[in-house]
């Protein structure tokens, strides 16, 4: 429990930042599986589409300091190796 006035404002700076962080990383993972889901059942456009999407989710993650840049940096090689990869073998 708060003593004093700044932690209780702390504290409530805390609840908001925590919920906002829960929200980003809740769309990343979903843009993320929807690219994945893609990636297996779909045509070249559509995988390009995905990934431009699931890239443009974890960029905005990683530039409010919610991912590490690096953390979005192996993300982003990643699912680009795998759409690489999707589209050599067609």
């Amino acid at each position: 429990m708060a003593n004093t006035k700044s932690a209780e404002k702390a504290n409530r700076q805390s609840i908001k930042h925590r919920a906002r962080n829960q929200h980003a990383n809740s769309t990343v993972r979903t843009s993320v599986r929807k690219f994945r889901e893609t990636l297996e059942s779909a045509d070249a456009a559509t995988v390009a589409t995905g990934l431009k999407s699931a890239i443009r989710e974890i960029a905005k993650a990683a530039s409010k300091g919610i991912i590490h840049k690096s953390q979005a940096a192996r993300r982003i090689s990643r699912l680009s190796k795998a759409a690489h990869a999707k589209s050599a073998a067609k």
